[in-house]
């Protein structure tokens, strides 16, 4: 069965109705949306993860700042970083934060912060990073760059809640989720 439905910004969903599709208003696709809405509030912000790729020579890990916004997560840096020529080869990566949040996605570099069609997302960028922005990176320098991390899957949790969401199928499974793991001071 196919449900069509109108969802955020008056956008027309469309998705297979199924347990998991099912919001607690009983509606479908209530979750996926319920679950974005959570995201803007938990990442529409400076927020840290750890952010895993594959290059030629293996794994590598190293911590970035992203901004949730569009559906994609955003990081600003330069096409000289490990991480650009990492996704450049193989685009999937992974991030994870310290409370168990990860997702799974495809990252694409969108090229130079003063592009014209990068001029919405450098706003957001700069007021989400206003502390930092212009202090670490240079947009005099024609090798600075945006990365977009589109997700396909992720998992987080809020107020006793865990949201598992499949970003392609525009799914989301709502479950209680109680997080009682000790992290550790550095």
């Amino acid at each position: 069965m196919v449900c069509v439905l109108f969802g955020k910004q008056n956008m027309v969903i469309i998705g297979k109705v199924n347990a998991k599709s099912i919001g607690r208003g009983g509606k479908p696709m209530e979750a996926y949306l319920e679950a974005l809405t959570v995201m803007d509030d938990l990442f529409g912000r400076d927020y840290q993860f750890a952010m895993a790729a594959t290059g030629a020579s293996g794994p590598s890990v190293r911590y970035v700042d992203t901004l949730w916004a569009d559906g994609c997560f955003y990081i600003a840096t330069h096409q000289a970083s490990r991480k650009v020529k990492e996704t450049a080869l193989e685009p999937r990566v992974s991030l994870c934060a310290r409370k168990m949040y990860t997702f799974s996605g495809r990252a694409e570099n969108i090229g130079h912060p003063l592009k014209p069609e990068n001029s919405a997302i450098r706003q957001l960028l700069t007021e989400a990073f206003s502390a930092w922005y212009f202090r670490h990176n240079n947009e005099n320098d024609p090798g600075m760059c945006y990365l977009r991390i589109r997700p396909e899957s992720g998992f987080f949790h809020r107020d006793g809640v865990g949201y598992r969401v499949d970003f392609t199928r525009q799914t989301a499974e709502i479950f209680p989720f109680a997080f009682d793991t000790a992290l550790t001071q550095d």
